[in-house]
């Protein structure tokens, strides 16, 4: 199974396994991942579970939608890097990414 590295805006890692197909918003909420809030579910309609994908990972990953851009102009401090981990799906290949997360969702 894929594992996902959640490091928490105060350093802490969560190294967790997430099944394939899932994204990695579900892996945080599955597993008590603070800093992942989620309030829409998974729909795209909040952003609530923005993370900071690694650099090394940013080119490996599917780019964002235009509903998800639209609602990535409503986070905190958006980086580029900015993604909502609700749109990003595990596979195997992406055993081993890391997403950081911001301070606050709101």
């Amino acid at each position: 199974m894929p594992v996902v590295t959640y490091i928490s805006f105060n350093g802490a890692i969560n190294d967790v396994e997430v099944q394939s197909g899932t994204s990695v918003m579900q892996g945080a909420v599955d597993n008590m991942i603070d800093g992942i809030v989620a309030e829409c579910g998974g729909s795209c309609s909040c952003a609530t579970c923005h993370c900071y994908v690694d650099e090394a990972w940013v080119q490996k990953i599917p780019p964002a939608s235009e509903m998800e851009k639209d609602m990535l102009e409503c986070v905190l401090e958006p980086e580029a890097n900015s993604r909502l981990s609700c749109q990003i799906k595990v596979t195997d290949e992406l055993d081993g990414l890391v997403v950081r997360l911001p301070e606050s969702q709101f």
